[in-house]
């Protein structure tokens, strides 16, 4: 509309000029006694060149100015194709975390019987000796100080770490596209899939940040205590894949596709886990520990929470991926064991395997 609203007003102009050069025309003519005839022809040549300059005019600017493309605001629809690789991702990403789960507990376990029969064989030397080297000295603090850690804190401390190192990163104004596209999940970007597991470790807000650590931290050492620092660090990670792809599934239904990031849908697992294993646990909320509440009951109030999110369509927590999460955390509660057996004969071919190298 603005292009040929601004071609008419040329158009009028050109015409009106040359209105005002052919009257003058006409003037000179009479007064100088030219014939009428003559006088008509001229003034009609004239009049059909003008027009026609105006109309090559009029074309070579309506040819040289880019055509306005129609507006058309963004949708909320998920491309099928995205939900397929975050379906095929989160079937790949489990099964090799939980391999990859095995393969550490292998080599975990066999690091430390080595390093016992090492200690053992060389540890008179160490007595014997009386000059030790100061960088020996600090790494041997370092080793005391991991050491008294608990197990649960053992592989907390590696985790938070790494979300405080995310959470530094959004603070880099360079970085702020690279993060967009691969610490927040998104099914309806181009990249779908590594950020669906990126996302678990990223945190824009120190509260966010600060929240999720603490949960993670109350709930990570009943779990690991129960499944081991394998098998957790596997479902973990298992879970937070699974909770992004039940966000994707749920923004396709919805059409209502947008930005998800943090380490919720995880730390729901392990929540849900450490509720269905301890249910009559008393529990506390922060900065109200007068009020005390079982952990089954709590666990079906959140659940009950974030399936009423997901029914209303509350959109400022992912209700979707917190419940994808808790889902699968009392799942592996009641079927993990079973599942977790079945690693047996791929831990043996592993085994036959390094004997090898």
């Amino acid at each position: 509309m603005l292009l040929r609203l601004g071609l008419r007003g040329t158009w009028h102009k050109q015409i009106r000029d040359s209105t005002l050069q052919l009257g003058q025309t006409t003037n000179r003519t009479l007064l100088h006694h030219v014939g009428l005839n003559s006088t008509n022809t001229q003034t009609s040549l004239s009049h059909r060149l003008v027009l026609r300059s105006i109309r090559s005019s009029a074309r070579s600017k309506n040819s040289s100015r880019p055509a306005l493309q129609p507006f058309e605001p963004p949708s909320g629809s998920v491309p099928s194709g995205n939900v397929f690789k975050a379906l095929v991702f989160t079937g790949a990403f489990s099964l090799g975390s939980f391999l990859g789960a095995t393969v550490l507990e292998y080599e975990n376990t066999r690091n430390m019987m080595l390093e016992k029969a090492r200690q053992a064989k060389l540890g008179w030397l160490r007595k014997k000796s009386n000059h030790e080297d100061s960088w020996e000295n600090i790494k041997r603090d370092i080793r005391r100080l991991w050491d008294q850690l608990a197990p649960g804190e053992k592989v907390f401390v590696p985790i938070c770490a790494f979300n405080v190192l995310v959470f530094g990163l959004w603070r880099i104004p360079s970085l702020r596209g690279t993060m967009m596209k691969y610490f927040c999940s998104n099914p309806a970007a181009r990249t779908v899939c590594w950020p669906m597991f990126l996302s678990t470790f990223s945190h824009y807000s120190a509260f966010h940040l600060f929240a999720n650590m603490y949960v993670l931290h109350s709930f990570s050492n009943a779990a690991i205590l129960s499944l081991g620092k394998e098998q957790f660090l596997a479902v973990y990670l298992s879970a937070g894949v699974i909770a992004s792809l039940s966000s994707v599934l749920y923004k396709a239904l919805t059409l209502q596709a947008g930005l998800s990031l943090g380490a919720s849908g995880a730390i729901m697992a392990v929540l849900a886990y450490v509720c269905a294993q301890y249910p009559d646990t008393q529990l506390s909320i922060l900065f109200l520990p007068m009020v005390t509440f079982s952990a089954g009951s709590a666990i079906k109030v959140i659940m009950g929470i974030d399936l009423a999110g997901c029914i209303m369509g509350w959109k400022f927590f992912d209700h979707a991926a917190h419940l994808g999460g808790a889902i699968f955390g009392l799942f592996w509660a009641f079927y993990g064991m079973d599942l977790w057996q079945k690693r047996v004969p791929f831990l043996t071919m592993y085994h036959d395997w390094r004997k090898t190298k």
